[in-house]
């Protein structure tokens, strides 16, 4: 197996590229800095975004593997946290950009290798963001949102050449990007970091946050044969979540 991951240099990327590895894949994976790779995979250094840098990745991609069998399109950026009239236009383009531009980007140049070898998984990273959206985080939620349309759209497409397309949806994931979230919004509400955090991890029936393998796991699933007739799909991966909008 051949897998592709990018934003692949920590969190959730790392450990999914920690996850096909274990399994015994070739893991190849991208990021603004690689050095934090592991030696034994292939690494490069690309903004998800731009598509110069995209097509130069996939065509050494093709050059070196001959092909590619699963993508986790996982690039992606928080946002800003502020009220909708409080965003500026450039902090909503920059995040719709990464998210959303960036995971058409790696579908667009992974579709063609996929076609050929009539055969791939193609894995989106969306959000719950995706699924019931998000106050204060309009950017990040409208691009998680289209998300889930490019991923339904890319299994009605490719499905005829073989090619299977789904999103996983994290919930709150443990790690630096959502302590950083955390303190914005802690702020622009006048709460402290802990309140904020209770109230994202009481909104799920499991009352929790999740870890970046659970994410990895998932995608695994997804990228094996195991999943050889799942496509099309929405996952949260999220300990459920029965209130989209925190509180305490």
């Amino acid at each position: 197996m051949r897998a592709l991951i990018t934003a692949g240099g920590s969190g959730i990327g790392l450990a999914m590229g920690q996850a096909f590895a274990a399994i015994g894949a070739q893991v190849w994976v991208t990021d603004l800095d690689v050095s934090t790779v592991p030696a034994e995979w292939n690494a490069t250094a690309v903004d998800a975004s731009d598509e110069v840098g995209m097509a130069e990745l996939f065509n050494a991609v093709e050059a070196e593997w001959g092909g590619l069998d699963v993508l986790c399109a996982n690039a992606g950026i928080a946002g800003p946290t502020a009220a909708i009239e409080d965003v500026e236009l450039a902090d909503w383009q920059r995040c719709v950009s990464v998210n959303l531009e960036g995971a058409f980007l790696a579908a667009k140049y992974a579709a063609p290798m996929m076609k050929r070898q009539c055969g791939g998984s193609i894995i989106l990273t969306s959000s719950t963001a995706g699924i019931y959206g998000y106050p204060n985080r309009a950017p990040y939620s409208a691009a998680k949102w289209g998300i889930i349309g490019l991923m339904k759209t890319l299994a009605m497409e490719l499905g005829p050449h073989g090619i299977r397309a789904n999103a996983i949806c994290p919930g709150a994931v443990e790690g630096p990007r959502m302590e950083g979230v955390l303190s914005r919004e802690a702020e622009a509400k006048g709460m402290t970091r802990d309140q904020v955090y209770d109230g994202y991890a009481s909104g799920t029936s499991m009352r929790r946050f999740v870890e970046a393998e659970d994410i990895a796991n998932m995608a695994v699933f997804l990228g094996s044969d195991a999943a050889r007739l799942v496509s099309g799909q929405v996952i949260a991966v999220d300990g459920h979540t029965e209130n989209p909008d925190p509180k305490v």
